[in-house]
């Protein structure tokens, strides 16, 4: 909400999403859902949806909440009807994740997470970062797996 701009970061558009094999979604949490504007960005995909341009695209989303029970499993299970309209394919963390119960941790098997903190100020954890690089390692993998199947079926 008072996060600073970001300028060296690109916006993306709707556009954007059919330019990749597929696509991690971050996702901040407001109040156990999504915040407005990731609503409005995945509303402005009507035109992507109607040519079905998304279908059979993977996708995973991550995402932060100011405190622990904040909603990262809320947030994902929000995001699941968008992704499902759009006709992409969810890829869940699972039970990969490296973390145990010993420490204060973001995260679930929907996906990584961090607790950034009521003011923001808090940063990922190690467990945290370790939880998001073997997300990203298996949806690189299943991503993979999908785009070079399909290239054998032509």
């Amino acid at each position: 909400m008072h996060a600073p701009p970001a300028p060296d970061v690109p916006i993306a558009t709707p556009q954007t999403l059919t330019s990749h094999d597929g696509i991690v979604f971050g996702i901040p949490t407001r109040f156990g859902m999504l915040p407005a504007q990731m609503k409005s960005f995945f509303d402005s995909t009507g035109q992507l949806w109607m040519q079905g341009a998304l279908q059979g695209k993977p996708a995973s989303i991550f995402v932060s909440t100011a405190t622990q029970h904040g909603g990262h499993e809320t947030t994902a299970l929000a995001t699941l009807p968008y992704l499902a309209h759009l006709g992409m394919i969810y890829v869940p963390l699972g039970a990969l994740s490296p973390n145990g119960i010993d420490e204060m941790t973001g995260g679930s098997p929907w996906g990584a997470g961090t607790i950034a903190g009521g003011d923001g100020s808090r940063q990922p954890s190690a467990k945290e970062l370790e939880t998001a690089t073997a997300q990203g390692k298996h949806f690189a993998t299943v991503t993979a797996k999908l785009v070079n199947g399909a290239a054998a079926l032509l």
